[in-house]
């Protein structure tokens, strides 16, 4: 098995590598991601620069956890065809205003939007109204909102960390680690393809994850709030509470990610072969010249004293 401490990487790891923390050095300010936040979360920065600052490892993709109130985007329905082929889309939009971008499975697109979106655990006030904390409100159209069915969803999702590795004993490796640190639904792709020899390992606990419907949005796209106030107090609670357990599994992770590489180089080292008595191993021609050299020194040592003594 290769060494993690092998000072060949792949090439085409190197240059990604590379690419990516030219990314990162971009000013907060500036850097902008797909995520809703539109930048890296503080809460796992320090983990990242730990991560790519180990030789074979770097991060692509990564959220600390969160707490998310997403509505739903519009869905197809069977009275109102919408064309889904971009191409065709690009060449009749002068025929068909109707066409729209619609929700798939999940209610993503179709004019879907995030409501509220926190990396870090809520904090409660008194005389708090938390459906208005939440994005939402308690005095939209109830039966528009019925009858659209766009949900709208709560969600805790814990840490998700996206690591490229260097080669298959170096995903294998920060594998290990998220397994051991409780993250038990991490996995890998890329693992056997030739054409791709950096393995992308994918870092996640769904167990600790958490999902509710709690409200609707109306035809005049307000999010109707359908909960009470103590449901949504306790799903912040657990949410609260899980934010610690993700917290935790995060330092155990990152704690794993050191011990196994100290381990695999410990592995790797050399090792000294011992003598019958616990010594450093020598082989037969060294030691018959270690013999003869203290033969000649003891017996030069007796002349010595033999020279020197009373006559």
């Amino acid at each position: 098995m290769a060494s993690l401490a092998s000072p060949s990487l792949a090439p085409s790891f190197v240059a990604k590598k590379s690419a990516i923390l030219n990314d990162l050095a971009i000013p907060a300010s500036s850097y902008e991601d797909a995520s809703p936040k539109g930048s890296i979360d503080t809460a796992i920065v320090e983990l990242i620069d730990g991560i790519n600052k180990l030789d074979g490892f770097v991060t692509t993709s990564s959220c600390s956890g969160r707490i998310s109130i997403f509505a739903e985007g519009k869905k197809k329905s069977e009275d109102h065809q919408v064309d889904e082929d971009p191409a065709n889309d690009a060449a009749g939009r002068g025929q068909s205003q109707d066409k729209e971008t619609v929700a798939g499975t999940g209610g993503k697109g179709g004019g879907g939007k995030w409501l509220y979106v926190s990396h870090e655990p809520f904090t409660f006030q008194d005389g708090q109204d938390l459906a208005v904390a939440l994005g939402m409100t308690r005095n939209g159209d109830r039966e528009s909102a019925w009858e659209g069915h766009r949900l709208v969803r709560f969600k805790f999702e814990p840490m998700i960390l996206h690591i490229l590795t260097a080669s298959l004993e170096h995903a294998q490796a920060v594998l290990r680690a998220g397994l051991a640190a409780g993250f038990r639904e991490s996995g890998a792709i890329n693992l056997t393809n030739p054409t791709s020899p950096t393995p992308m390992v994918a870092i996640r606990s769904m167990g600790l994850g958490l999902e509710s419907m709690i409200g609707l949005l109306d035809s005049n796209g307000e999010a109707l709030c359908c909960v009470s106030d103590n449901s949504l107090r306790g799903l912040l609670s657990i949410s609260n509470e899980r934010f610690e357990e993700n917290s935790r599994r995060k330092q155990r992770f990152w704690k794993a990610v050191l011990e196994g590489i100290q381990a695999d180089s410990l592995e790797d080292r050399p090792k000294k072969k011992r003598g019958e008595n616990g010594g450093d191993w020598e082989d037969k021609e060294v030691r018959r010249e270690r013999l003869r050299r203290e033969g000649l020194e003891r017996s030069k040592a007796k002349n010595e004293s033999t020279s020197t003594g009373p006559t």
